[in-house]
């Protein structure tokens, strides 16, 4: 038999792996992959030009994008914790909790997919941080205002994350989620920055083949639903512990 607690701890490798391509799916959305060289060139008092030929104009641009990682980190780790406090404190109902999550989660991505718009997430909502380029620090104000304000593109993705942090029900697991989801999310900033002749190529085939994108973010948005509602994860966790005993020590 196996042990109870054990399916906790193989949960959470699917569910990282899950926050991990949603963080880079959220990159690839339609007005995130857009705005990412000006938007990094802004961020290190430069022009894309400069970041294009010189190598002193893309470590500037590398070291602003780390501190506007670590800012929309900062906020993605806090709504983690507080997503994993509010199902922390509905324990006790968590099935229905993460059923109704599931059901979310699963329109979100029917949104997604095509299948029928809804109205409020096509609007995009911005935060003005005024002018902060050009410093580490207003990087960062710019990572938090990113973090905050940025929808619909990282809102529906957000929200399947935050449910299953909340899901999680454990203040840690459900911050380490968002912490990948982050990273996720972080990390092609970081690439671009660093080799912005070499990534030029990639971005604009992503750019022309952005509503193909969206619809595999909305595919996989609705099959984390139906999983989170039917239990799935769980019996998910089970083969994954019979095919890989080592992760047993997971979590």
């Amino acid at each position: 038999m196996l042990d109870s607690t054990l399916i906790l701890d193989a949960t959470l490798l699917p569910a990282m792996l899950i926050a991990m391509v949603a963080g880079l799916l959220s990159f690839l959305s339609p007005c995130v992959l857009p705005i990412v060289p000006p938007y990094l060139a802004y961020m290190g008092g430069v022009s894309v030009t400069d970041m294009d030929e010189t190598r002193t104009a893309r470590r500037r641009v590398l070291l602003a994008a780390v501190f506007f990682v670590l800012g929309l980190s900062t906020i993605f780790l806090l709504l983690g914790l507080a997503a994993s406090a509010m199902g922390r404190m509905l324990l006790q109902a968590q099935d229905w909790f993460v059923t109704i999550a599931g059901m979310v989660v699963m329109i979100f991505g029917a949104h997604f997919i095509g299948v029928f718009r809804i109205g409020f997430l096509d609007r995009e909502a911005r935060v003005e941080a005024g002018d902060r380029g050009g410093s580490a620090f207003g990087a960062y104000v710019l990572g938090l205002a990113f973090a905050f304000g940025w929808t619909p593109c990282l809102g529906p993705i957000l929200g399947a994350i935050l449910g299953l942090a909340a899901s999680e029900a454990d203040m840690a697991r459900g911050t380490l989620l968002l912490g990948v989801y982050a990273l996720g999310l972080g990390i092609p900033f970081l690439l671009v920055a660093a080799f912005f002749p070499m990534m030029k190529g990639p971005m604009a085939w992503m750019k022309r083949n952005m509503a193909r994108i969206e619809r595999i973010s909305g595919l996989l948005l609705w099959t984390v639903g139906l999983m989170m509602v039917t239990g799935q994860f769980t019996a998910f966790s089970f083969w994954l512990l019979e095919r890989f005993p080592a992760l047993a020590t997971v979590g």
